[in-house]
């Protein structure tokens, strides 16, 4: 049997965290056959209590790893994530959000495919985070068709699983704490063709809590991110 080892970052998420591990945590239970799956739950110095909620879920599952680092932003806590999935050797990667936008029971559906590709991806072909968001990432889709010359339709969902070998192979090509990971993970699976399939998800609004994006950071992380891509793509 593989191990999995699902990752979530969590920023500020003392209203949903409890939900998010009452939801995700049965299915790493399902996946621990040989008793090395892990439910990794990393807080992004969160200034509310969402790491002690995590700490004290914790107490009664034994397969919840609650981590806690200083902030430095949602890429950069997947990125902690994954490092730590590849330091304990875990057989695959599982990626997604602590804030209920996305449904667990669409989970099997990749585990399924782990066999016939080595990265699945889910596609938010209807987002319920608004039409917003949605144009951010049919731009971030257009520029990697630009600048990279790679087809997706959907970059950065937080909905992926993954060989962790895979992860590995890409992920020390970024910056320590790039603040993009699975959008250029993405890009560099499609561009060195590996083999990768998209799903459709369902993706809900926000459940709880408050999103910490506005258009200000948006914008500022839209120029970075072109600056970037270009940085990167010398590399390729």
């Amino acid at each position: 049997m593989s191990s999995l080892f699902i990752v979530i970052p969590a920023y500020n998420e003392a209203e949903n965290i409890e939900r998010t591990v009452s939801e995700w945590y049965p299915i790493v239970e399902s996946h621990n056959k040989e008793g090395q799956s892990r439910l990794v739950i990393i807080n992004d110095g969160s200034k509310d209590n969402t790491y002690e909620l995590i700490c004290k879920l914790a107490q009664a599952r034994p397969l919840l790893i609650p981590l806690t680092k200083p902030n430095g932003g949602h890429g950069s806590t997947v990125l902690y994530g994954y490092r730590y999935a590849i330091e304990h050797r875990a057989d695959y990667i599982f990626q997604t959000d602590s804030d209920g936008q996305t449904n667990p029971d669409e989970f099997e559906a990749f585990w399924k495919k782990r066999n016939t590709y080595d990265a699945i991806i889910g596609n938010r072909k209807v987002r319920g985070d608004g039409k917003s968001r949605k144009f951010v990432e049919n731009t971030v889709c257009l520029l990697l068709r630009l600048i990279f010359g790679v087809k997706v339709p959907d970059a950065n969902a937080p909905f992926r699983l993954m060989r962790t070998n895979l992860v590995k192979k890409y992920i020390h090509r970024l910056p320590k704490n790039y603040n993009l990971p699975n959008i250029m993970l993405t890009t560099y699976f499609v561009y060195y063709k590996e083999k990768i399939t998209f799903l459709p998800i369902t993706f809900k609004p926000r459940q709880a809590g408050t999103n910490s994006l506005n258009l200000k950071k948006i914008t500022k992380i839209g120029y970075q991110a072109i600056k970037d891509f270009h940085t990167l793509k010398k590399s390729m």
